[in-house]
């Protein structure tokens, strides 16, 4: 059950996560935002990591505490701080389209980092889920000649891609609370660094802004990473990102129900294909009856 429910409830937070983004960047600079939401969320995990030895696992996170790092690093910090300057240029569409390669890349490299092997019917979920993806975003003709915005878009998605494959290699044995709590604390030094190097920090306290670092403190920071890190610990990396094809049509039908923004026929069309492709995806093999 739990390989059900978990993905469903991380894609959710996951998708809300743009719709809370969108409604709060307004008022704040973003990669304060960034660094405030991982600061917070450390903050709030650092007093359960020492639970107990079951919860915290300390013992271990410090022998691999060095690949907790760059993971966190990786994962949080540098991915969505190059997400966030890469939509200074380009559309979330835009967006969307390049991210529909993270799970057909980090796919194809789990078979060659460890041995991951996918049926073909597993690789034609991949495929269509990327399919169903373009025909939700669409393709803005536009932003393909933004050349800084769509090199920081892939440089986006390759660093989630390295993320995950670094953290399925190297931390899987690391308790999630104190895993989750190095990582949003190796985020949070990371975005502060940016903050000091590169952006002037600008925050206009609303009633918006408020809901919606919350939002994404608790739901997306603690909530959805940690699930991710979960699913990451007992799952295959390739399904796990799999898991990624359905948030840009979630996306869209949570700011129409939120937001109030237009839903084209085709948005809903290429969601339903991204389900089939997930589905395809997660499908288990069929038992193989040998003959006696």
């Amino acid at each position: 059950m739990a390989k059900i429910i978990f993905p469903l409830v991380f894609v959710f937070l996951w998708s809300g996560a743009f719709i809370a983004t969108r409604a709060g960047l307004p008022d704040v600079s973003p990669i304060t935002f960034l660094a405030a939401r991982f600061t917070l969320a450390g903050l709030i995990l650092l007093p359960f990591t020492f639970f107990s030895g079951a919860l915290g696992g300390w013992a271990n996170a410090r022998r691999i505490l060095p690949h907790l790092i760059v993971a966190g690093v990786l994962i949080n910090g540098a991915t969505l701080t190059a997400g966030y300057w890469a939509l200074v240029d380009i559309s979330a569409a835009t967006m969307a389209l390049l991210g529909s390669l993270q799970p057909l890349v980090t796919a194809f490299l789990s078979g060659a980092i460890f041995g991951d092997r996918f049926r073909s019917t597993q690789w034609f979920g991949f495929c269509l889920g990327t399919a169903g993806v373009a025909m939700v975003a669409g393709i803005n003709s536009i932003d393909l000649g933004q050349t800084e915005g769509i090199l920081w878009g892939v440089g986006a998605s390759a660093c989630l891609i390295a993320g995950t494959l670094y953290y399925a290699r190297f931390c899987r044995s690391s308790a999630l609370l104190t895993a989750n709590f190095v990582q949003l604390t190796a985020g949070a030094g990371f975005c502060w660094l940016v903050v000091l190097g590169f952006e002037e920090i600008h925050v206009s306290v609303t009633p918006t802004l408020v809901w919606s670092f919350f939002y994404l403190t608790f739901g997306v920071s603690l909530g959805a990473m940690g699930l991710y890190l979960f699913m990451l610990k007992t799952g295959t990396a390739g399904k796990v990102t799999a898991n990624f094809y359905i948030t840009p049509g979630l996306t869209a039908i949570l700011g129409w129900l939120i937001l109030d923004e237009s839903l084209s026929p085709h948005v809903l069309v290429g969601f339903g294909l991204a389900m089939v492709g997930l589905w395809l995806v997660h499908s288990r093999q069929p038992a193989v009856i040998r003959p006696r």
